[in-house]
């Protein structure tokens, strides 16, 4: 159990089993200790909300469909505009980033709210427009040089490129961290999964994505 308070109003978190016989023994006792203990004056429950099993599954079930649904659009765009393999080379290195912050928050047992699923999204986006600036570099790239190599295209795109993703990034990150020491509980969960997004997606856009197209070069040449 535990209890915080805000200004003149307290807010009392109890986490445990949800059945009617377990809350007519159990929440009697939590009043009577709550009220003793922390609030000896009067006080009147204003509002009892559960959240059982059933919607936190819920919640996690739409949680990966909007993701996942987020990626496929992505996929489907890009293939439009460029190549079905820069999508995939595009999605592969979004949802490598998306893995590495849930993997993060796992770690570290941070809770995966509804915050941290909506910056998830966002750093969908992000991840992606900074992937397609590396893509659309390399397209242009290749109809002027044509006399280098598609590896050495790559390389050059990547070069002309990261300056700029890794100036953005790091301006982005600024303001990640003020938000991150005094956005207050609501906005921590938010800024920590975009802070630990955008690094990863930064490095990804560079290292992962553009390499992909080589190695699928080297595989079958792209038409």
């Amino acid at each position: 159990m535990t209890a915080s308070t805000i200004d003149e109003s307290c807010t009392l978190v109890i986490f445990g089993a949800s059945g009617d016989l377990t809350r007519r023994k159990l929440l009697p006792a939590l009043w009577s200790m709550f009220q003793s203990r922390v609030l000896p004056e009067p006080f009147a429950v204003v509002k009892t909300e559960v959240v059982g099993p059933k919607i936190g599954a819920e919640l996690q079930r739409k949680a990966i469909l909007a993701v996942l649904y987020a990626l496929g659009g992505m996929l489907v765009y890009i293939a439009f505009r460029f190549e079905w393999i820069y999508g995939a080379a595009a999605v592969i290195a979004v949802f490598h980033d998306t893995i590495i912050t849930i993997g993060l928050f796992s770690l570290f047992n941070k809770e995966i709210s509804l915050t941290v699923v909506a910056a998830l999204l966002t750093l969908v986006g992000y991840s992606m427009n900074d992937t397609i600036v590396t893509f659309d570099r390399i397209r242009e790239n290749l109809r002027v040089s044509q006399r280098l190599s598609f590896e050495q295209v790559v390389n050059l795109s990547i070069m002309q490129t990261a300056a700029r993703s890794i100036i953005t990034s790091f301006t982005v990150v600024l303001v990640l961290t003020a938000i991150l020491i005094a956005g207050g509980t609501t906005l921590k969960g938010f800024a920590l999964a975009l802070l630990i997004g955008i690094v990863s997606g930064t490095y990804s856009s560079i290292f992962n994505a553009s390499p992909l197209l080589v190695v699928w070069r080297r595989v079958q040449p792209l038409r």
